[in-house]
């Protein structure tokens, strides 16, 4: 309403408080830099954080953060399972659901060939050392995010092909497959495989965490999968909506405000899955800092994204009818950023919890 009413930037420093549950990285309460610009687009408004976030680190740690990286949300998802990625961890996924699809281990071969499954890899280097216990610690692990089990292969001589491989999955998958799954992963002798298959969101939520805590523990710390460093990270082109299939409907992936990018209105009406969106997170060393998008400054661009988020002209009205109406009378294009001030001062500090 600013942006519309001609203030062309504000910068806000707020208390906020949301209702959400408590984890290391978020408190209900916590404090936000909140920055919002007209007639700037997605690169010069990151440019211009980016810079405040050098600086910030700079003065108060005598940080000089390396350069930033920037990746669309589809490719951390592919190689990391995570739209923050920690990038201090060396491992990443090895896709294998295209292999397969054609094999007779139903555990592989139904995500494989269902819509919306998704089966990898994860190649850990001399993970073949691992006890069986710990496999059974991290098969553990991974049933929090929702996976039903972790199979692995142990790789105790890559020469001798199937011979040289150790696992009780080994005899249900045919020689095609297990040749594909050592050159796509690089798997050298005394390697471990760890594999996840199943629904892509619960392959990536349980193999992205995996990732994450084998690179961060004990045993990855010793074997390089794990560089302590500063590791910054651009992550962009957020898709707009996402699916919940028990209630059969879109929701907005960021907020339901957030601009398509330019062409992809027309996705809204026959295809949401396929609308990409203006947004942008900062992340570091695996939490997000801060996020923000371009917003849409067009009330049928608006209206679009709450047709496609099934919101009744009623309840539009009831809801945002202050910002539709500010709309009809010529918004400038317009964008922000917001940052959580706990979170950056956690990571400064070397904490684990916000708290």
């Amino acid at each position: 309403l600013l942006m519309v009413a001609g203030y062309d930037r504000y910068y806000q420093i707020t208390k906020c408080f949301r209702d959400e549950d408590l984890r290391a990285d978020r408190q209900p309460e916590f404090t936000q830099i909140d920055i919002e610009t007209s007639f700037l687009g997605e690169e010069e408004i990151r440019a211009m954080f980016e810079g405040m976030i050098r600086t910030v680190f700079k003065n108060t740690i005598g940080v000089e953060l390396p350069a930033y990286p920037v990746m669309k949300y589809a490719e951390a998802m592919h190689r990391f399972g995570s739209d923050k990625p920690d990038l201090r961890v060396k491992l990443e996924f090895t896709e294998l659901t295209d292999v397969m699809a054609s094999v007779d281990f139903k555990v592989f071969s139904t995500p494989a060939t269902t819509k919306g499954g998704r089966v990898v890899a994860l190649r850990i280097p001399k993970g073949g050392e691992m006890s069986r216990g710990e496999i059974d610690a991290y098969t553990e692990f991974v049933k929090i995010y929702g996976a039903k089990g972790l199979a692995w292969i142990k790789v105790n001589d890559v020469a001798k092909g199937r011979e040289g491989l150790q696992s009780p999955i080994v005899k249900n998958l045919h020689d095609a497959a297990l040749a594909e799954i050592l050159k796509r992963s690089g798997a050298q002798t005394g390697d471990l495989l760890f594999f996840g298959a199943d629904k892509e969101k619960i392959v990536n939520d349980a193999i992205g965490a995996l990732r994450v805590k084998v690179g961060h523990s004990e045993f990855g710390r010793a074997n390089g999968m794990f560089e302590d460093k500063w590791a910054p990270l651009w992550v962009i082109d957020f898709p707009m909506f996402e699916r919940d299939d028990e209630a059969d409907r879109w929701n907005a992936v960021h907020h339901p405000f957030t601009a398509p990018k330019d062409g992809h209105e027309d996705y809204m009406d026959s295809d949401p899955g396929r609308c990409i969106s203006k947004a942008y997170d900062m992340v570091l060393n695996g939490w997000e800092l801060g996020g923000g998008s371009v917003r849409i400054h067009r009330a049928e661009v608006q209206a679009k994204v709450f047709e496609a988020l099934n919101i009744s002209e009623e309840d539009q009205r009831i809801k945002f009818g202050f910002l539709l109406d500010a709309l009809q009378y010529g918004a400038p294009p317009h964008g922000g950023l917001a940052f959580g001030l706990d979170r950056i001062v956690t990571m400064m500090t070397g904490s684990d919890s916000i708290r």
